[in-house]
């Protein structure tokens, strides 16, 4: 539903309506709903509709939560596995325990494909000003609309000096609970955090102070744009919340229960076909293992069940992506490392369905979200690759995964205590909690103002696939299976001046029915 849409639905009752409501209609998550809503409760009195006649809250409780759909009897209880290419099982590996409709769907042989998310041929975006007001309203709203669920929150123009009336009792004016997106984080002389948090309504102060050390923990990592819930007391003056409690959008605590299938998807990222440190030999050693031809009985046993090949993202190295990038470079030309990425997945059994995104290195735009590789690049490859977005949501026979290509992380690492690029999987769990793969904007991740925020993580997936940091990682977090899938680039001048030591060559397998995973490691 449009600007136009709307004023016309609004007219033709008779009404008028300012900008600023219809901006904020337009980028709730159910706008046709949500005018239908207000014609029907706006007090006949009001001749302009403006943002404070929207009960958002009222609303939002006459809407479903947008959480899993997931249904059947198979409970994930995982177990997982390092296997050598070069031995038998080597040792054992443990790790610790959107609401769109599809797009498009691919079927290739018995191994099917819908595409359920995705911005190519969707952006709409050219950098004014009121696409960065949607975007933001955008997330605000659907990330909401999930804490709603969980607690009873104001709008922040409520709590302001003057309009408390509204509360009904001291001991509501004591105690209140709102919904805000974090636009500072400061600290007190005394070691006290205060978060200035907005709404479409207003902005408001809240204090977590340094003696509530659980609090004190978990505010520790919240970061700048994350919408968060809040509950505490007002002080006196009621310019400001003390803070009793924080509801972040977070997954459910229930066991995730769904359909299973057959089969396994290998997953994997960061190939850097072009670059100077290109692992090819571990390469060849993969494209042998993806075709059966291994004396080792147990790899030759998983090859024979694996469907889908999963890479999120950084096909190839590129071309000025960095300063001096050329001088690392084996093939110069950007057309040329595709060519040759081509080559090695038309090596690939043609009942393998592979799906690819893009990363930063690739020949897309540097804003995320990133549409999937252009038609030029396309043509090269066989009729068993589909090509997506980044971030993308694909459903693989019934277990839907998330590709994300991760540059977030390098944001989280710097924000948030204990997220390391050697775990990367902590900083996807904060993705989870966030329920937002890339909540921080103005930072090292470019990120383009769409109408609809790409990044929100509405319907809960069955995996999470990340790469970007080299490095693999494997955990569980409340029923949701995170990997990063490592890289086939050998340690790179910048990786040594940081201190980053990759784990290349080594793969990630996930059986479908289960979503055990085993870790493959094509390396010497």
């Amino acid at each position: 539903m449009n600007e136009i849409d709307v004023l016309t639905a609004f007219i033709e009752e008779g009404y008028q309506i300012s900008p600023e409501a219809v901006d904020l209609i337009c980028t709730h998550c159910s706008p046709k709903e949500l005018v239908a809503y207000i014609l029907e409760n706006i007090d006949l009195s009001v001749l302009v509709i403006d943002v404070e006649h929207i009960d958002l809250e009222g609303f939002s409780g006459l809407l479903p939560v947008e959480e899993e759909s997931f249904s059947s009897s198979l409970e994930l209880n995982p177990q997982n596995e390092t296997l050598n290419i070069n031995n038998n099982y080597a040792s054992s590996y443990q790790p610790s325990s959107s609401s769109s409709n599809a797009v498009s769907n691919v079927c290739y042989s018995d191994n099917p494909v819908s595409i359920i998310s995705d911005i190519t041929d969707n952006s709409t975006c050219v950098g004014e000003y009121m696409e960065f007001v949607q975007f933001f309203r955008n997330r605000y709203s659907r990330i909401s609309d999930i804490i709603r669920g969980r607690i009873n929150a104001r709008p922040i123009e409520s709590l302001k000096t003057g309009k408390r009336s509204n509360l009904r009792s001291s001991k509501e004016a004591g105690e209140v609970s709102v919904i805000g997106m974090i636009s500072e984080i400061k600290s007190t002389s005394n070691g006290h955090k205060i978060l200035e948090v907005e709404d479409p309504t207003g902005s408001f102060s809240v204090l977590i102070r340094m003696a509530d050390k659980e609090l004190y923990e978990q505010a520790s990592h919240l970061v700048l744009d994350e919408v968060v819930g809040f509950t505490g007391k007002l002080t006196n003056d009621g310019k400001l919340m003390i803070v009793q409690k924080l509801i972040l959008p977070d997954l459910p605590n229930t066991t995730i229960k769904r359909s299973g299938t057959v089969g396994k998807a290998v997953l994997t990222s960061d190939i850097h076909i072009g670059s100077s440190t290109f692992l090819e030999e571990p390469w060849e050693r993969f494209l042998d293992f993806l075709n059966g031809d291994t004396d080792n009985e147990a790899l030759a046993a998983i090859a024979k069940e694996v469907r889908y090949l999963l890479v999120a993202g950084d096909l190839v190295d590129g071309v000025g992506i960095y300063p001096g990038q050329e001088h690392e470079l084996s093939i110069l030309d950007v057309y040329d490392q595709y060519k040759k990425a081509a080559e090695y997945f038309s090596r690939v059994p043609s009942h393998i369905h592979i799906i690819i995104s893009p990363g930063n290195h690739d020949a897309v735009r540097q804003a995320e979200p990133q549409p999937k590789l252009p038609e030029i690049i396309r043509a090269d490859f066989s009729d068993n690759v589909t090509f997506v977005g980044n971030p993308s949501i694909v459903d693989l026979d019934g277990v839907k995964v998330l590709l994300y290509h991760g540059r977030s992380i390098d944001d989280l690492v710097a924000s948030v205590p204990g997220v390391s690029y050697g775990d990367p999987t902590k900083a996807m769990v904060e993705m989870m909690k966030f329920r937002h793969l890339s909540p921080i904007y103005g930072s090292r991740v470019s990120i383009a103002p769409e109408k609809k925020d790409y990044f929100v993580i509405g319907n809960v997936p069955d995996i999470l696939h990340c790469g970007h940091v080299h490095t693999v990682g494997v955990e569980w977090y409340k029923n949701v299976l995170l990997i990063n899938s490592g890289t086939w680039q050998d340690q790179t001048e910048f990786q040594k001046r940081v201190n980053v030591i990759p784990t290349p060559a080594q793969v990630p397998v996930v059986d479908l029915a289960t979503l055990k995973t085993t870790i493959l490691k094509f390396d010497e």
